[in-house]
């Protein structure tokens, strides 16, 4: 059996997050990076298939696109217990839309024929969830997302969804197939210091993104930009009957909502 996982590089969440100057993405000159979390419940599922498979044959390539520098979570995946790791390198990968992310990972993936590939839910940067079903559809293969729990039995996957409102839905489907994971399918491993220098003699072939061919985007992001911050809130404390009066008089000196109004 082979399994595609795809990982990708975000920024650190904590980290100070700003517009560039171009007002296209963030600025990226004081960040630290870090794996998608969702990424990681996709390689640990993918590590705990091969290990359920025991001694059939399982290979696991681990697939990211960006930058040198998103080299890194290639080599965490690794070091999760992936076999193998693809790096399609591409400097401009921030400012590509899902269907052109997923149209390269597909490219690569043509060439491998999986039978299944796993991905996180969404990247928590871009939250756009649609690089999976993307992935999905360039390949013609079956796709299920938002993914809490996974069983393979032969050629028949078996997962378990969470929707809207906590409600869930059982689905079955054929391979080859791509899952997108979300919180809650398993607890990733942390990688110990002996899988950490085993990883390092593990293959990552590389590729440049005008190898595989890029696409025209179908989604252009015109600006990027912060919120406006709206003016802070104000608390008021003491007695109710007090405080009426006092939020009425607000009411009538900073809004409109009693005007008309006999107060």
């Amino acid at each position: 059996m082979k399994i595609l996982v795809c990982v990708k590089q975000i920024p650190d969440m904590a980290s100070k997050l700003e517009p560039d100057t171009a007002k296209l993405w963030l600025d990226e000159t004081d960040l630290a990076f870090q794996i998608n979390e969702y990424d990681e419940y996709a390689v640990e599922e993918a590590v705990r298939l091969k290990e359920q498979r025991g001694s059939e044959p399982t290979d696991i390539v681990a697939l990211s696109i960006g930058p040198v520098r998103a080299l890194e979570v290639v080599k965490k995946a690794l070091a999760m217990g992936c076999d193998r790791g693809v790096h399609i390198q591409d400097d401009e990968s921030r400012l590509k839309d899902p269907w052109q992310i997923a149209s390269l990972a597909a490219a690569y993936a043509k060439k491998e024929n999986f039978d299944i590939i796993f991905t996180g839910m969404q990247s928590q940067d871009r939250g756009s969830a649609q690089t999976g079903p993307a992935l999905a559809g360039a390949l013609g293969y079956s796709c299920v997302t938002t993914v809490i729990a996974f069983r393979l039995e032969g050629e028949v996957i078996t997962a378990e969804r969470e929707l809207e409102g906590g409600a869930r839905s059982v689905i079955k489907l054929k391979l080859p197939a791509v899952i997108t994971c979300e919180l809650g399918l398993n607890t990733p491993r942390y990688p110990t210091l002996p899988n950490i220098m085993k990883a390092r003699k593990k293959e990552i072939a590389v590729f440049k993104a005008t190898e595989l061919g890029v696409e025209n985007p179908r989604v252009i992001t015109e600006k990027f930009f912060a919120p406006v911050r709206k003016g802070c809130g104000l608390v008021l404390e003491g007695e109710a009957a007090a405080l009426a009066g006092k939020v009425i008089e607000i009411l009538k000196e900073r809004t409109t909502v009693l005007r008309g109004w006999a107060v």
